[in-house]
């Protein structure tokens, strides 16, 4: 029989030590984009399950308070607007100060979550005080170059990323396709990590009929939606077209917007007759996905698509080229429809066969919430720690006892 103090190493064992996580990024929430909003839900699950998470990101615009939930600590830094993206900014170099805040409170490890200049600083400052150092892959931001006029950066964008991330331990994508992709191009120790869908908030029963009504459609008329970013690299100029060839065909179909960016006043001109919602969060977001019909997404630049399985699980019908969350998520005709070629008319004449087959169209829905069922954040946050747990282990360190929460100190209440 074992004696009390093999019992209580062994009940120890099996428990999973609470780790100190220092996450550095661009962008956090409330912001309204797919880096934001994933890690968002990661920094929660993280803190319901006891970690201590030091977040370490510019100031925005406007902000006033700091979150101050137990467990949660806030270093902000200076940081200076993205190009195109005013909303975001880009993190100022940092390294001397993350090597003072680190030297003076060590994390466990170190995760970096978008690849500016303060990431960088961040995977030189880990790497001086030998902390253990990973890295998410979030945005094909060498794809974007060609959207936004820079194409001539894309071979440069691309070393710098590449470097980057074969700085660090381990670096984290969202699609088995991500993992095959970087691999190929030279990425070192890439790992894959899906995303999660709240199927809770994102379900067919919040379609809301008075809402419908208030964009001037009735019980069966065909609305089409998108949710996203209106800029560029989301191919709207796409959306657009395929909505107008579904009109053509079905006078009365509706097209509506769900959010804003750069673009929105040239689609407002080029699509006068569609409704534009605006950003919409939470249960407003959740009505809107589940009040449409058929989702339009032919972006090609996505890692994953948070849209993708949010619109799947609110049961939509969603079209999308075969990339991304949508060659992970959906079976072509089952629950949902993929476009093989990157052909514009191809995406097109889906559009319209989907549009002029409502029997199809509402199979299709119908089976698309139970295929994300099994898309829980539970599962992912359980990836995010046992993913970085591996790596502490690699690198050699040791735990003996749960961490003790981080609260908010007087050097976080402070821009550097």
């Amino acid at each position: 029989m074992n004696n009390p103090y093999e019992l209580f190493v062994e009940s120890f064992a099996v428990r999973a030590p609470s780790l100190r996580i220092a996450i550095v990024t661009e962008t956090f929430p409330p912001e309204v984009n797919g880096v934001a909003m994933t890690l968002g839900r990661i920094v929660d699950g993280l803190l319901q399950r006891g970690h201590a998470i030091q977040i370490v990101r510019p100031r925005q615009a406007k902000e006033a308070n700091l979150d101050s939930r137990v467990g949660l600590d806030e270093v902000l830094s200076r940081g200076v607007p993205v190009p195109a993206y005013g909303d975001l900014r880009f993190g100022l170099p940092s390294k001397t100060r993350l090597i003072k805040l680190w030297s003076e409170k060590r994390p466990d490890i170190v995760h970096v979550v978008t690849e500016g200049p303060l990431g960088w600083s961040a995977v030189a400052a880990a790497r001086a005080l030998q902390l253990p150092v990973t890295s998410s892959f979030h945005t094909n931001f060498q794809s974007y170059s060609q959207h936004y006029g820079i194409g001539l950066f894309k071979k440069p964008i691309e070393g710098y990323l590449k470097k980057l991330h074969n700085r660090t331990q381990a670096t984290l994508v969202p699609t088995r396709a991500m993992v095959a992709e970087l691999q190929s191009r030279g990425y070192n120790n890439v790992t894959l990590m899906s995303r999660g869908v709240a199927t809770d908030q994102f379900h067919p029963d919040k379609r809301s009929h008075t809402l419908r009504a208030s964009w001037g459609v009735e019980p069966n008329t065909l609305v089409a939606v998108h949710v996203g970013r209106l800029a560029k690299e989301k191919n709207i100029a796409l959306v657009i077209s395929a909505f107008r060839a579904i009109q053509a065909r079905v006078p009365d179909a509706k097209m509506v917007f769900v959010g804003d960016g750069p673009l929105r006043k040239q689609v407002e001109v080029a699509c006068p007759d569609a409704l534009f919602a605006g950003v919409r969060k939470g249960e407003e977001l959740a009505t809107h996905y589940a009040s449409g019909d058929l989702f339009l997404f032919p972006s090609l630049t996505e890692t994953f698509g948070n849209v993708v399985p949010e619109a799947l699980a609110s049961g939509l019908a969603v079209l999308s080229y075969d990339h991304a969350a949508a060659k992970e998520l959906i079976t072509d005709g089952s629950n949902g429809a993929l476009i093989t070629k990157t052909d514009e008319l191809d995406f097109i004449d889906a559009a319209v066969a989907l549009a002029l087959d409502p029997a199809k169209l509402q199979r299709i829905r119908q089976a698309a919430p139970a295929s994300v069922a099994h898309v829980g954040w539970d599962a992912v946050f359980d990836s995010f720690v046992e993913t970085l747990s591996g790596v502490l282990e690699r690198h050699g360190r040791q735990f003996t006892q749960p961490s003790q929460p981080v609260r908010t100190s007087p050097l976080s209440q402070s821009s550097a």
